[in-house]
């Protein structure tokens, strides 16, 4: 899949933007718009097909609506392009009811004769669960972040009932289907395109030069140099205020953040921690701190001989100081993980007995499971960083040096991107982390250790605990509150016992901004739309 959308990327750039290798007017942008830095490129424009990175964290939501948002404060679902909704009483029907009115983007490879309508839903939701239809295999047809929530078992059907209704049918009742269908995964395309697309055997245009209903387009995209998003004059919520938003995505050896200081760049997403006080001593740039729905871990290759005993696994954990960890890499903005849930979530449960810093336990553990004399591993290490970890390479280290303490070889093995769905068979362990797209315990608990994601290769210590799952199922169907709190709290307890990922630490989303930028709205799970964003002079 990921060799498919590279090249697909790449017939992109040379046939209907331009070349690679320009260098971005950074004087002439700052008049109508602003630049980002921070993250890496795009493995491919539509967020259906990818579960991290730039695509679904930070440009869907510029380029694409979903039905629902998620209220920032609450966590609960709200309106969007469905301006209503209704349920049933067994909870397994959904009748929506859409705005009107609504226009998709126009770009030099299409222009929409009609408003969004019932039909562009259903086409949007049917690829991924429908394995005839017509775009369900293109791209590679793989849906990691939903195939990891179970998505494609519980959806049954999706029906247009009329021009501005649409109903889904659920297979079973689940709490957090609202909330899924809110994230900036669950985006609408346009079925007017796809059927024109499919007549021209283009049908790969689709994710290589979207067309959504979202307050940008996308104008031009130069591999490893930059992605430029323009305005969508006909945005259904009023038309945003800067005419344009570029993307550096490139690495030609200047840090972003001395771009950023050069004024080459307007944002720096995700600055690094030890940044942070060349930053804050800017009179002329503005750092924003805010809590985020997140979780920096280890997973354990739990096929491994060693790593499937239990008391291996938890050698591991308490062999590790996290707090150490806190205090190197995020100099004051993060916080210890006493679970994979973070303090935000509703359902977590601090747990200081399992998850500390015990270095004797660690060796006791070791000599009782047979590996006294030590134990050598392999960690993969990603070097991007993260809102959940600010510098992979460093908390690597730390932990290799806390292994060493207790008689384990670490060998670190770089990667600069981390696929889920390419997991290597020869890596005993994965720095790795989560940022999660609703505010349900589920979008935690279910893709990264339920059986279902080991099943599609998502699940990374390919771990599988039927009671785990069980405990989660159940807690999608009951109906009170309290009785779901009750649950998740026995899965966190089965966690901290079978350790199949160690909880490092949570992160806080991080952003630097230029001084004369204002009206970004503020999200604990992903960037939000930037129609909003101005410049004051």
């Amino acid at each position: 899949m990921k060799a498919f959308l590279q090249l697909t990327l790449g017939i992109f750039s040379f046939s209907l933007l331009s070349g690679c290798g320009e260098a971005i007017d950074h004087n002439k942008i700052r008049q109508q718009g602003f630049v980002y830095c921070g993250q890496g490129g795009p493995e491919t424009f539509n967020p259906q097909l990818i579960d991290s990175g730039i695509t679904p964290e930070t440009l869907s939501p510029q380029l694409f609506d979903t039905l629902l948002t998620l209220d920032p404060e609450t966590f609960e679902p709200v309106p969007n392009i469905a301006k209503s909704w209704t349920v049933n009483k067994s909870g397994t029907e959904y009748t929506f009811t859409l705005q009107d009115n609504i226009a998709f983007q126009s770009a030099a490879w299409f222009t929409p004769s009609r408003p969004l309508t019932a039909d562009d839903v259903v086409f949007s939701f049917r690829r991924i669960i429908d394995s005839s239809h017509p775009f369900h295999y293109v791209g590679g047809g793989l849906y990691p972040w939903f195939n990891g929530i179970d998505f494609q078992n519980l959806l049954v059907d999706v029906v247009a009932l009329s021009r501005n209704q649409v109903r889904f049918t659920l297979s079973r009742p689940d709490n957090s289907f609202l909330s899924n269908i809110a994230t900036s995964h669950a985006v609408i395309h346009s079925k007017e395109y796809g059927s024109q697309l499919e007549l021209r055997d283009e049908k790969g245009m689709m994710d290589s030069h979207p067309i959504g209903t979202g307050p940008f387009y996308l104008s031009e995209y130069q591999i490893n140099d930059l992605i430029r998003l323009k305005r969508h004059n006909d945005y259904w919520q009023g038309k945003a205020k800067m005419k344009q938003v570029v993307f550096d995505i490139s690495n030609r050896g200047t840090g972003t953040l001395a771009k950023m200081l050069r004024e080459e760049c307007d944002i720096l997403n995700a600055p690094l921690s030890s940044q942070l006080p060349v930053i804050e001593q800017r009179d002329d740039i503005k750092l924003t701190a805010k809590p985020a729905m997140n979780i920096s871990f280890v997973a354990i290759n739990t096929l491994h001989p060693a790593l499937n005993d239990s008391r291996v696994r938890k050698a591991l954990s308490y062999a590790i100081n996290r707090q150490n960890i806190l205090d190197s890499v995020y100099y004051g903005t993060g916080s210890q993980a006493y679970s994979v849930l973070p303090p935000s979530s509703w359902a977590y449960q601090k747990d200081t007995t399992q998850l500390r810093y015990d270095r004797n336990y660690a060796i006791a553990l070791l000599r009782e499971a047979g590996y006294s004399k030590g134990l050598e591993l392999t960690m993969s290490v990603p070097l991007e960083p993260r809102a959940y970890n600010p510098s992979p390479r460093k908390t690597a280290e730390l932990i290799q040096a806390n292994l060493a303490d207790v008689g384990i070889k670490l060998n670190l093995m770089t990667d600069d991107r981390f696929n889920r769905t390419e997991l290597d068979a020869s890596v005993d362990l994965y720095l790795t982390g989560w940022i999660a797209n609703t505010g349900d315990p589920d979008s935690f608990f279910r893709p990264l250790l339920s059986c279902d994601s080991k099943r599609v290769g998502l699940n990374v210590s390919s771990w599988c605990n039927p009671d785990f799952d069980f405990l989660l199922d159940l807690a999608l169907e009951v109906d009170k509150k309290r009785y779901r709190l009750n649950l998740y709290k026995q899965a966190q307890n089965i966690l901290n016992e079978e350790v199949p990922v160690i909880p490092l630490n949570h992160g806080m989303q991080l952003q630097a901004q230029h001084h004369s930028l204002q009206g970004f709205k503020v999200s604990p799970f992903n960037a939000q739309p930037f129609d909003n964003v101005e410049r004051v002079r």
